[in-house]
């Protein structure tokens, strides 16, 4: 063999093997980001599976079944002993000065121990006992004779009946209040309502005569929902919320907007900005809008402070997912805020802060920061091949990790977090809101699912009526009864 026929064979076999390691090296490529995007799938499942209502803000009825670690409660242990307090009033059930009926237990033995006849002696006097409990319910019929007389010019005079007589035969305000009442605070449905009319009255009512007075009821609640809607764009801090729902088998969104004393629902197909200025509460107020990190709050110019409560729950999915000290640290700071602002509110009726104390906390906070950021770093995209390939099919930035995310939150919107400590106004939390929202789900749990738009939007103006009541300190069967008389008790 010459030498120019051995160099042709070890050129041939020296790009045969450059050719296979280079197939090769584009195998190994391809399975290195195979493995990096299952590491980050498996990262990802891993996540969705520790995430339940004591580390996020999924609701405890997502909960699965499986054993896990008890739910951890935000309240500090007071050193009060259980059981009412001093000063607190009680309800004990004391007897009544006059009772509506008298019953005399009259002694059935005729003689005594002693052999002597008890029959002729006279009561010296009485043992009581009262029971408290409600006649037998039975509905009263009122019968409206209107008089007539004819005038010799042959002209004849009706009088008027009330004006909330207005057919030949039907139910009064109190039947009416009561089945307003329990369909829209207790959230009994039409059937059932039905029933417990018939079981307690022995009545027998139809299902569009239910609706009929859930419509009227709506009528009569236009002017005063546009009234708290009023208060509510007036009022100097308001929360806000918003939880899915299905109307007619389509997805639709329930909004409430809340303050201490008002409460307003609004349905809508649409969950961001589009719904929020359909409902036109956020494009009208200039208070503080306290609420979670849904983007779409910010769209509006108004101040904004973000809900606390949210935060300590991610703090302990931070610590207990990623082991990371620092989430801890700044739960309990946020609570010690907390705990001072409550202090120099109700024992020394302060309101505000000394500049001094708001320093040490903005500095202590800020520190945490820095220290979770060390744990933290940005993520970075190294110059190799296989790095670049799978940044190559990221669009935009490289994805952080959850904690980096949370940090850029506590860094970028601090003033909106601490937003309680510097406004005594604000509150710790949108548990508000939260509570008013909460109603819309335990409804949907109980009463299923609305047929129709009319019916959810029914039940958000009734229903934020009666919230609205409730926090005045109105007895809500009351505040229903004078609709029906022209008389809105709560104060709008």
């Amino acid at each position: 063999m010459d030498r120019a026929h051995a160099e042709n064979i070890y050129n041939s076999g020296k790009e045969a093997v450059i050719s296979k390691l280079l197939e090769l090296s584009s195998e190994i490529e391809e399975l290195e980001q195979t493995i990096l995007a299952l590491e980050d799938r498996i990262q990802k499942l891993e996540n969705i599976i520790v995430k339940d209502s004591h580390n996020s803000s999924k609701p405890p009825s997502s909960d699965s079944f499986k054993k896990k670690k008890r739910t951890k409660s935000q309240r500090k242990k007071s050193n009060r002993n259980p059981g009412g307090q001093k000063g607190h009033k009680g309800y004990t059930l004391e007897m009544a000065d006059n009772p509506d009926h008298i019953e005399k237990c009259k002694i059935k033995k005729e003689n005594c121990h002693c052999g002597r006849s008890l029959k002729d002696k006279e009561v010296v006097g009485y043992e009581k006992r009262q029971v408290f409990d409600i006649p037998e319910p039975k509905i009263e019929v009122t019968e409206y004779q209107a008089e007539i007389k004819d005038c010799d010019c042959g002209a004849r005079h009706v009088a008027s009946f009330p004006d909330d007589v207005k057919a030949p035969v039907q139910y009064g305000g109190r039947i009416k209040s009561q089945v307003i009442y329990f369909m829209n605070y207790q959230f009994i449905p039409y059937e059932r309502m039905c029933e417990i009319i018939y079981d307690i009255y022995g009545q027998n009512i139809s299902l569009g005569t239910i609706f009929n007075y859930n419509y009227s009821c709506y009528n009569l609640l236009e002017e005063p929902e546009e009234k708290i809607k009023n208060h509510i764009i007036q009022s100097k801090v308001a929360g806000f919320d918003e939880s899915g729902s299905s109307v007619n088998g389509k997805n639709f969104w329930f909004h409430s907007s809340s303050t201490e004393e008002y409460t307003y629902y609004a349905c809508h197909k649409k969950r961001g900005k589009e719904a929020m200025d359909a409902i036109g509460i956020l494009p009208n107020f200039d208070g503080r809008a306290v609420h979670d990190h849904w983007k779409s709050y910010f769209t509006f110019p108004c101040d904004h402070a973000l809900c606390n409560s949210h935060h300590l729950r991610e703090f302990d999915y931070i610590d207990e997912q990623y082991d990371q000290s620092w989430a801890g640290t700044m739960k309990k700071l946020l609570l010690e805020i907390k705990d001072t602002v409550d202090t120099a509110k109700l024992q020394f009726n302060c309101k505000s802060l000394e500049d001094s104390v708001l320093e040490g906390f903005e500095k202590r906070y800020q520190a945490l920061l820095l220290e979770a950021y060390e744990a933290n770093p940005p993520p970075k995209v190294e110059n190799e091949n296989r790095r670049s390939a799978v940044a190559e099919k990221k669009r935009g930035r490289v994805k952080k990790s959850e904690p980096l995310n949370f940090l850029g939150r506590l860094k970028d919107y601090s003033k909106e977090t601490l937003a309680f400590m510097y406004d005594f106004d604000v509150p710790f939390d949108n548990n508000l809101s939260e509570r008013d929202i909460r109603m819309m789900k335990l409804r949907l749990k109980i009463s299923g699912t609305f047929r129709n738009k009319l019916g959810a939007d029914m039940f958000c103006r009734i229903r934020g009526y009666i919230s609205t009541a409730k926090k005045q300190g109105i007895n809500i069967l009351d505040a229903i009864e004078g609709l029906w008389a022209g008389n809105t008790l709560v104060n709008v």
